[in-house]
């Protein structure tokens, strides 16, 4: 049996793999364009790459999805986050999972995560075929016919493993390549947009805090579905960035927005409190010390640099503690509580991922073969699948990988 795995990312490396454990009399062929292996893991988590989530329950890890959830239970369910961290240990590369949950190699290196496929793919049935381009993929009698750049004889296998990933932006050079495949082969394509990336506001104060941050942020979009999302939330030159926002860029992922019409959203630095207790603590913070600015009073409860905002933003300048008015008090707990920001555009964020993919309507979940092209098989990030940032995005195409790979060679 020959076996063609497209794409040699996370997905790729994890189905090949898996085709290999499967089936060791399997031919493989693990087909990517780049020079190297792996080069989206590698430089993922900074170049530590955030192999999966030390959250071991799954119903849990399930709901960091915000596309893709139900699909990828059968997946999850018998490739866990759990037997992920088990997988790789096994492998060679002891790993550890950090306060957030996040699961790292102990050496902070994601070429170490590469180098477990490397070596499992060195004396065995799987060619790995670096810097070749794939032009066309199509259905055979015999299976398929893969038509390479520069080759004049097609490759024919019996079986296709899609996991060409995403095209979460365009000008980093993905091409959409296994999007045009798959829809050549009958499926559809969902509409694709960018997620988990930062915001560019319309304010410029931002900049003048910029790498302030808080460990508890909610920032909540004025959309129809009101989406939210609570966590990690900091400030940049351009705008807001951090997990919180990394979220809640998935949850608006198809919303328009631009310059012209931007997209509003609040920030509540204070989660925990309401307005009316955080309103007391600033009266009793004015009380302690009258005679200060109010700069200088809020600075008891935000940092200096933000409450220097504050008060340009209020109109508050020059005024003391014990000038302010109860309605200024009530003024300041309530820009705290709901910072308003107009989104102008998106930016870079911790990783690349595309909102949606290949339809999941028309492939099975147990087994990730095509519903529409009997012999294909899809993993990762080309399908309809993303999740919040933390290692989802990874565990996915690993467990995604896994189950397609494993049921790829099966006869």
């Amino acid at each position: 049996m020959k076996i063609a795995v497209i794409g040699g990312g996370a997905a790729g490396l994890m189905a090949a793999a898996a085709a290999l454990e499967t089936n060791p009399k399997a031919e493989i062929f693990l087909i990517e364009k780049n020079d190297g292996l792996g080069k989206k893991v590698i430089i993922s988590g900074g170049g530590r790459c955030n192999v999966t989530t030390g959250i071991r329950d799954v119903r849990t890890v399930l709901t960091k999805y915000p596309r893709g959830g139900k699909f990828l239970s059968s997946a999850m369910y018998a490739f866990p986050p759990e037997a992920i961290f088990e997988w790789f240990e096994h492998h060679g590369v002891p790993l550890k999972i950090e306060e957030d949950m996040r699961v790292f190699p102990q050496s902070d290196d994601g070429k170490d995560i590469v180098r477990v496929f490397e070596t499992l793919f060195q004396h065995s049935n799987v060619h790995v075929w670096l810097g070749v381009s794939v032009q066309r993929v199509e259905k055979i009698d015999a299976g398929f016919s893969i038509v390479l750049k520069d080759e004049t004889e097609p490759l024919i296998v019996d079986r296709v493993i899609l996991t060409t990933g995403g095209q979460a932006y365009r000008q980093t050079g993905s091409t959409g390549d296994g999007y045009a495949f798959a829809a050549s082969l009958g499926h559809t394509i969902t509409e694709l947009a960018p997620s988990l990336s930062s915001f560019t506001t319309a304010e410029h104060w931002p900049a003048e805090v910029s790498g302030l941050s808080f460990a508890n942020t909610k920032i909540s979009a004025k959309t129809p579905s009101k989406a939210h999302f609570t966590g990690p939330f900091l400030f940049t030159h351009k705008g807001v960035s951090g997990p919180a926002v990394f979220a809640l860029s998935s949850l608006v992922a198809f919303e328009k927005f631009d310059q012209g019409h931007p997209l509003e959203v609040s920030v509540d630095l204070f989660p925990e409190e309401t307005v009316e207790q955080l309103r007391a603590r600033l009266v009793d913070a004015s009380q302690q010390a009258p005679k200060k600015s109010t700069e200088n009073v809020l600075s008891f409860i935000v940092p200096k640099s933000l409450a220097t905002i504050v008060v340009r933003e209020l109109n508050l300048g020059g005024k003391r503690a014990n000038e302010c008015s109860k309605a200024d008090i009530l003024g300041i707990a309530r820009w705290l509580k709901g910072i308003p920001l107009h989104v102008m555009g998106r930016g870079a964020g911790d990783e690349f991922v595309t909102a949606g993919g290949v339809n999941l309507k028309e492939v099975n979940p147990k087994t990730m073969e095509s519903l529409v092209c009997p012999g294909l098989f899809f993993a990762g990030e080309i399908l309809d699948v993303d999740a919040f940032t933390g290692g989802f995005n990874l565990t996915a195409s690993w467990a995604t990988g896994r189950c397609a790979g494993g049921h790829a060679v099966i006869q």
